[in-house]
């Protein structure tokens, strides 16, 4: 179909806007990711279709057009954690801590990395990736490599500034086809909408409200589980595992990032078992995450 008609149906005001159907959603990505639209007309798509605000089903279509540019390497065993693609500013990373504590139940962790997309100017899972050598049970997949047609429009995504449809739904590619999977949400209604999006494509999956929208909790948290389409609120207290984590950075830096990741204090490795004890929930190795936590003590 023109491309025309898809910015029509986002971009000309309340009485003329339409949901598109997952077909045509597929296509609007194909001619996308083909480099077939110029510039000016992807841009005009995508800040009309986030004003518009783009429906589940509309983002499981996005998640969908995607497959088929994806290059997939298996990883058993594995549990995939979402991250977004713009980084962190307030608070290191502690998946690299992980490695040790999976090996414990037979897990591997997945993490995919590209180059900083918007809207937040911080420190990424590729920089971390990057820059320190990994648990080999810790997998790192960089999208320049198994998804080059998403990672080729970061500069058109940086010129434009502000969040697409993209940025929720490039939160998990599965490159590794993952069994287990979690992402996070700053918003409760975003959980019933990641769940429709994402959840089929894993034997489990959860959401939890982290830190700077990542998959890593530092203080109280909720977590949100999917049993058959029912989803239902936890909540996990730190404090109820002697854990009182208060840094926080003005904006950190990758140095000061990968210095708490290579000499961790005590309360952040207290911290990084916590939220593995999560990643034992999603992965079916634990029921709570008491169960979970103590498991790995």
């Amino acid at each position: 179909m023109d491309f025309q008609n898809y910015i029509r149906a986002v971009g000309t005001g309340p009485k003329s806007n339409r949901e598109l159907d997952p077909v045509e959603v597929v296509d609007a990505i194909n001619q996308i990711l083909k480099g077939e639209i110029v510039p000016e007309r992807i841009t005009a798509f995508l800040l009309g279709w986030r004003v518009r605000l783009e429906t589940s089903t509309e983002l499981a279509a996005v998640v969908e057009a995607f497959d088929k540019y994806i290059s997939r390497v298996s990883v058993p065993d594995s549990i995939e954690l979402g991250y977004p693609y713009d980084g962190k500013t307030d608070y290191p990373y502690l998946f690299p801590l992980y490695g040790k504590y999976l090996k414990k139940v037979g897990l591997n962790l997945v993490v995919s990395g590209d180059h900083l997309q918007p809207a937040k100017d911080g420190v990424t899972v590729k920089d971390i990736c990057t820059n320190m050598e990994l648990d080999d049970n810790i997998h790192y997949f960089d999208r320049e490599t198994y998804f080059k047609e998403l990672s080729a429009l970061t500069d058109l995504r940086n010129i434009l500034g502000l969040r697409t449809a993209f940025n929720t739904a490039e939160k998990l590619h599965n490159p590794a086809n993952s069994d287990y999977a979690i992402t996070a949400a700053f918003h409760k209604p975003y959980v019933e909408k990641y769940t429709k999006v994402f959840a089929k494509n894993y034997k489990n999956f959860l959401v939890v409200k982290g830190s700077e929208g990542t998959p890593e909790f530092f203080g109280r948290c909720k977590f949100w589980t999917n049993d058959n389409g029912e989803i239902t609120e936890n909540v996990i207290e730190p404090e109820e595992f002697g854990i009182n984590y208060t840094t926080t950075y003005e904006k950190i830096t990758l140095e000061e990032a990968l210095d708490v990741i290579k000499n961790p204090s005590e309360e952040i490795e207290k911290l990084a078992k916590l939220n593995v004890a999560l990643l034992l929930v999603s992965a079916n190795k634990a029921k709570t995450i008491e169960e979970g936590f103590e498991m790995l003590s």
